[in-house]
């Protein structure tokens, strides 16, 4: 196979570029899922057609389990991670599953198909001092009262409170927003809707932002709620250097706008709140996401009573 000139891919044959297309469209229109999630999608589904065409396959009629199995092989001899194993199975899985279900193969060889199994990291948080040490160092750079300041304060202060995603962040609208219940509307992945609540302190760094959101606004700006400095919508870069610099400022260990969604969702766990609301909150499909941050408190805990108990 010679190298496409644009994606330096190995070229498909032309029914499977075909079908590739096909499946683009319909994880964009019909499952609307986000830019990343198609981009990853696609990836992972074109590298297995890629290897169903070295195996000499040129459409998906003779696809069966020893051909996803030796695909997966192969990622493994290539030193793929466990992770990226797992996460290709599940591409695979989504694919065959369509694939049957719009009449391309008879049968889904994908639902034979193992995951490997991931290692489990524990996300990195902020303990609670340290969390209220980075918004009120945010606080006190937004003291001179300019509209970056103002707006990167309320950005710390909202994603902690609500735990969503950066993604979610950027694509707030004004109207997302009810101030007076102080709940924000959220479309998460595929897009669906939910409702999150916030406290008193991202309320008032928010209402603190809305009033110097227009000395951003350009013709771009549109609903957005959050601007960048020449006035379009934020994005995700910009919101990824924010928390970084405000982290940066204290003491403290640094992490990613993910890092404030994690200390969001451990501390609500330590707070006492049950597992099936913080899962409605954080917008997880699986309550089997959700419960790997119990697993951050029960190592927090085991940590504080090793140093605090005189017979541990």
């Amino acid at each position: 196979m010679a190298p496409d000139a644009v994606s330096g891919r190995p070229s498909l044959p032309e029914g499977f570029t075909a079908l590739l297309a096909d499946y683009e469209r319909h994880l964009t229109a019909e499952r609307d899922l986000s830019e990343h999630s198609v981009r990853a999608y696609i990836g992972d589904v074109a590298d297995l057609l890629e290897h169903l065409n070295r195996l000499g396959h040129d459409d998906l009629s003779r696809l069966d389990i020893r051909g996803l199995r030796s695909w997966l092989a192969k990622q493994q001899s290539l030193g793929k991670a466990r992770s990226t194993m797992s996460r290709r199975a599940t591409a695979a899985r989504v694919f065959t599953a369509w694939a049957q279900r719009t009449g391309r193969i008879e049968t889904d060889p994908g639902a034979l198909l193992a995951s490997p199994k991931a290692h489990k990291t524990l996300p990195g948080v902020l303990g609670q001092a340290d969390t209220r040490a980075v918004l009120d160092a945010a606080a006190i750079a937004a003291d001179d009262g300019s509209p970056v300041g103002l707006r990167d304060l309320a950005i710390m202060e909202v994603l902690y409170a609500t735990g969503i995603r950066v993604g979610e962040l950027c694509a707030l609208d004004i109207d997302d927003l009810d101030t007076s219940r102080r709940v924000v509307r959220v479309f998460g992945k595929g897009r669906k809707e939910r409702s999150v609540p916030y406290g008193v302190p991202a309320g008032a760094a928010v209402d603190g932002w809305l009033a110097v959101r227009a000395t951003l606004v350009r013709g771009g700006s549109g609903p957005a709620l959050f601007l960048g400095a020449r006035g379009g919508r934020v994005d995700q870069r910009t919101v990824r250097r924010v928390v970084h610099a405000r982290i940066g400022a204290v003491d403290a260990p640094d992490l990613s706008p993910h890092g404030l969604r994690h200390t969001a969702a451990t501390h609500l766990l330590e707070g006492g709140a049950d597992l099936r609301s913080v899962q409605e909150l954080l917008g997880h499909a699986s309550l089997a996401t959700t419960q790997i941050y119990t697993h951050v408190s029960g190592e927090r805990l085991r940590s504080a009573y090793e140093q605090a108990h005189p017979r541990a």
